[in-house]
């Protein structure tokens, strides 16, 4: 057995669906093997972005729930809890808080801008 001691910047955990959120998302890019910030982010902190309930368990219910990961360049926090499915190009910057009470159901729509908002009950907008 062999230990190998890997630099942090070649090493980002990941524990749990909020975890993998980050690293699908264009927060990251590969580069020769390395994961890299992007530079476009004005802050060098990670988010914090916490799924909770079980809509988010496993990693197929997670990427059932994103047509597409949500823009978070500019996310400072997210917390996301209950029935909720997010639509392509979907923004998401400062704190937004998505808050679907049980036998509730949101949607975020395609486009969707999440600024410093707390989002609750059931939401679904549909294209005419």
């Amino acid at each position: 057995s062999i230990g190998l001691n890997v630099s942090r910047s070649r090493f980002l955990p990941v524990k749990n669906n909020s975890d993998l959120l980050l690293i699908m998302s264009n927060l990251y890019f590969l580069t020769n093997g390395t994961l890299t910030m992007n530079p476009r982010r004005a802050f060098k902190t990670t988010p914090i972005v916490q799924l909770s309930g079980p809509y988010f368990k496993t990693v197929k219910e997670f990427l059932a729930r994103f047509s597409q990961i949500p823009n978070i360049l500019e996310l400072d926090y997210l917390a996301v809890s209950g029935d909720v499915n997010f639509d392509r190009d979907v923004s998401v910057k400062g704190t937004v808080i998505i808050l679907a009470q049980h036998g509730d159901h949101i949607d975020i729509p395609r486009g969707s801008i999440l600024e410093n908002k707390i989002v609750s009950g059931n939401l679904r907008i549909l294209d005419h």
